[in-house]
């Protein structure tokens, strides 16, 4: 009998009563795939390279890989990432050990980059202050004049980045009559034709820009690549929008550019320390829109994560190079084309 293609599943997509985590992610492809076991893992952060000795795959949500998860057997061929977000993976553990990385671009651009445009829409439309203001009954609505929003139309859009999660936010806001402004030493030039995109450099953004907009990875080149010195540069009627990672924004030069007014406002779906201190002056200010890192969380949003995870895991089973691969160097190394090999022939 053939030996069974065996995918772990990292404990925290499964509660302490054992229910699963996000009833969303649907594992019944993944269960009723001919040849293939999967098993859900005991709660381990990061993960122990003895929970992974005898496993081909390994779906990954927020638990750590580093290099002391890597597996002696060498048998772990691919981790499937829950998300975009990487900077919880030793990719370079990984690709000296044959292991493809693959995340799930399909199943998270849409949902971001709605979350974008419904942080830029409730700040320029002063939806928390009126949210407020409309709770206070009469006297809130007699001060409903001192806040009046900003319209879209010829105000300037910049994003730090369009890749999967850039491009679809302007291609959703293609009726709102913006200007569209970029920056992203490795962009798709035909993209941004095709969009209406202007690339422009770094600080042009900052300068130039309404709304800037983060949607870039979180890597050494681009931790603080929103500091002191670039928001300094931003118009006093902008915001700041991070759907990305935390660490990419300077989180206190941003807390002193919001308490001084230097910005008017900022959206943030992620933060440098997550769950921020209680006491984090962020947390008290009102110009400021925060969101627990789940903006985008949504049903569709997880069924289309696990979806592309199981459809990544059953590609390797297969004998067939997934889509989506972060480290691509990977797929030259000898001990992946072993396993690929291998898997093909059973």
């Amino acid at each position: 009998m053939a030996q069974p293609f065996r995918v772990a599943i990292s404990g925290d997509f499964r509660k302490a009563d054992g229910s699963p985590t996000y009833p969303d992610f649907d594992l019944d492809p993944l269960r009723q795939a001919p040849g293939v076991e999967a098993v859900f893992l005991e709660p381990a952060n990061p993960l122990r390279a003895d929970q992974l000795e005898d496993f081909d795959a390994l779906i990954l949500l927020a638990h750590r890989f580093d290099a002391g998860s890597v597996p002696k057997s060498g048998r772990l061929a691919v981790i499937a990432r829950f998300g975009v977000g990487y900077d919880t993976v030793d990719v370079e553990a990984c690709t000296q050990a044959g292991i493809a990385l693959v995340i799930t671009p399909d199943g998270v651009r849409r949902p971001v980059a709605v979350s974008i445009v419904t942080l830029m829409l409730a700040l320029t439309g002063k939806l928390t202050i009126k949210d407020r203001l409309t709770r206070e009954a009469a006297a809130g609505f007699a001060r409903r004049s001192d806040h009046m929003g900003v319209g879209l139309v010829g105000r300037t859009i910049g994003s730090l980045g369009i890749g999967n999660i850039g491009a679809e936010l302007f291609r959703l806001l293609q009726p709102f009559d913006m200007k569209f402004i970029a920056h992203d030493p490795f962009a798709d030039k035909a993209v941004a034709a095709e969009l209406g995109i202007e690339l422009v450099g770094l600080e042009d953004v900052f300068r130039r820009a309404d709304i800037v907009s983060v949607s870039c990875p979180l890597t050494p080149q681009t931790h603080h690549l929103v500091n002191a010195e670039r928001l300094a540069l931003m118009k006093p009627t902008a915001y700041l929008i991070n759907t990305a990672r935390g660490p990419i924004v300077d989180q206190k030069a941003l807390t002193a550019a919001l308490q001084a007014g230097r910005i008017a406002g900022a959206g943030l779906d992620v933060l440098e320390q997550e769950p921020p201190e209680p006491d984090d002056p962020i947390l008290k200010l009102d110009n400021v829109i925060l969101s627990p890192h789940a903006l985008c969380w949504t049903d569709q949003c997880f069924a289309g994560n696990g979806k592309a995870d199981i459809a990544a895991v059953i590609e390797v089973q297969h004998g067939r190079t997934p889509r989506a691969v972060v480290n691509r160097t990977v797929l030259e190394t000898p001990a992946w084309q072993r396993k690929l090999a291998a898997f093909a022939s059973r």
